[in-house]
């Protein structure tokens, strides 16, 4: 897929070749047990695709693809994924890139940097999962991150280098696990199962590549409360010790800061993705106000340092498609970057997501901006990857269950037997009541497992007048399944609310042109 926006050429293979210069080769597609040895710190990726803001014609080096490792993009089940994203009115489309990286320690130099020798060699963790979104108009760009503790169901993947299949996660385990299931395919085939978000490509880095990235940039100011030393009795700690104020930090104090969680704010990973969120917002305003990056020594360093440090998925394994990536990112002005969390709860030591989270994601599927400056968007027009068709109406099964329970109102009895009188009189002749027990669902919803039933849970939806934002993916479920909610304990029109299409503030919003952020340090480790 070209990113080129139409009537734009892109350099041919021989004017790439005329520009090349004899670089050191590299080794083209990663092999397997290093390609899933990648790291945790996928903020500093964004120098990649940020490089269109400043000369970025260095990218085209042919000498640069032979840096770049490949791996495949999504290595779960078919009926785990979601469908393709809708193209606006215009025609355009929204990207979605998932920035991943783990906590491996396969090498000299990475063991050096991450410490804890006793991973030395471990199966790599995907601790730190952002997804960058850009939208269909390219006129903003919103980050969710999501804490490496989350607790989900990691679906069934299947590694494409050793044919190994991990079957699903029985119980929910930490999202993190999911880059040792056969490699990044299985971390993008988590998210998608969980946000029913198509995704695009991912990109990947390891320690020393952080390192090797953040000198090419050159300094990123940070702040911080107070001082700070990362560092605690027993060894644990990142390292890095500040002092009260702005710092501009680079090469290995870089990857402390990006690593630090012992010291900023409650000490959980949380904070360290704030901080992570805050490096991100300055590097780009670094990236696109700093004159250095027209020198092209020094953006030939960049560019040469991100190339060998990433790894994508085979659909942006080329210098020329990342410099179309990097042509559309740069057109997302810098006040209109919004950085999110994940909304959660706690559940022991560790978190789920909560409701804000499912609207979060459905914010970003219908490709609503975070910042809440959109204008009023037209309707989706086709699709790059559709579901399939609906079906016609008499040949769609459709359970309907009872979800009116509220915490102070008992079910309304009867209900899911109502409503499925009422699809049966549209037409809808397999809808069937569900006996069980009612339930407690505050909004009414339609649910499908697979993309291939997503047309069918849409037509219902679309007959009973229920908005497509009540429409949502879930293997909680095996067909297309109404969950009559709180919101229509009676009647037979159903009226939606008033779509919210506000970020929740669960979510940490954080814009990338406020320089006023600064990460608060915990009294135990000031100095």
């Amino acid at each position: 897929m070209s990113l080129t926006p139409q009537g734009q050429d892109t350099p041919s293979d021989q004017e790439l070749s005329e520009q090349a210069l004899h670089g050191d080769g590299g080794h083209g597609t990663k092999k397997a047990g290093r390609s899933r040895r990648v790291l945790r710190w996928s903020a500093t990726v964004m120098a990649v695709v940020i490089l269109g803001t400043a000369g970025a014609g260095y990218l085209y080096y042919r000498h640069l693809n032979d840096n770049i490792h490949k791996d495949a993009l999504n290595i779960g089940d078919e009926k785990d994924r979601a469908a393709g994203t809708k193209a606006n009115a215009a025609g355009q489309t929204a990207l979605n890139i998932l920035l991943i990286g783990s906590d491996a320690r396969d090498t000299e130099e990475n063991q050096k940097l991450g410490g804890a020798k006793e991973t030395f060699g471990g199966v790599p963790l995907a601790d730190v999962q952002m997804l960058l979104h850009v939208s269909a108009d390219r006129s903003n760009m919103s980050v969710v991150s999501m804490p490496r503790d989350t607790l989900l169901d990691i679906p069934k993947c299947t590694d494409p280098d050793t044919g190994k299949v991990y079957e699903a996660s029985t119980t929910t385990v930490m999202t993190n696990q999911s880059l040792g299931r056969g490699g990044p395919g299985c971390t993008v085939a988590t998210w998608e199962k969980l946000t029913d978000i198509h995704i695009d490509h991912f990109m990947m880095i390891d320690f020393s590549g952080v390192v090797s990235m953040a000198d090419a940039i050159g300094g990123v100011p940070v702040c911080v409360s107070d001082n700070v030393y990362s560092h605690t009795s027993d060894g644990h700690g990142s390292g890095l010790k500040l002092k009260k104020g702005t710092t501009s930090v680079k090469g290995k104090q870089a990857l402390q800061w990006l690593r630090t969680r012992y010291g900023f704010e409650d000490g959980s990973d949380l904070a360290r993705a704030k901080a992570q969120h805050m490096y991100m917002n300055s590097m780009v305003r670094e990236l696109r106000a700093s004159a250095k990056l027209t020198n092209p020594t020094k953006l030939q360093s960049l560019a040469e340092a991100a190339t060998k440090a990433i790894t994508v998925d085979n659909g942006l394994g080329t210098i020329t498609k990342m410099y179309d990536l990097a042509d559309e990112l740069k057109k997302v002005p810098t006040d209109r970057i919004t950085m999110t969390t994940m909304p959660n709860e706690y559940v022991g030591a560790r978190v789920k997501p909560t409701a804000d989270a499912a609207k979060l994601f459905r914010m970003v599927r219908e490709d609503i901006a975070l910042d809440g400056k959109d204008k009023k968007k037209t309707p989706a027009a086709t699709a790059t990857a559709t579901a399939d068709p609906a079906a016609a109406d008499d040949r769609i099964a459709v359970q309907v269950r009872n979800g009116t329970a509220t915490d102070l109102l008992a079910p309304v009895p009867g209900r899911a037997k109502a409503v499925t009188e009422l699809l049966t009189g549209k037409g809808f002749t397999e809808a069937k009541a569900d006996t069980s027990a009612a339930t407690a669902e505050a909004t009414t919803l339609i649910r499908y497992p697979s993309a291939d039933l997503k047309g069918d849970a849409e037509r219902v939806a679309k007959a009973l007048g229920i908005p497509a934002s009540a429409v949502e993916k879930s293997t909680a479920v095996s067909g297309v399944t109404l969950v009559v909610g709180a919101d229509w304990r009676s009647g037979t029109t159903y009226k939606a609310p008033a779509d919210e299409d506000k970020t929740p503030d669960t979510a940490q919003a954080i814009n990338a042109s406020d320089t006023s952020q600064c990460m608060q340090v915990n009294p135990a480790y000031t100095w």
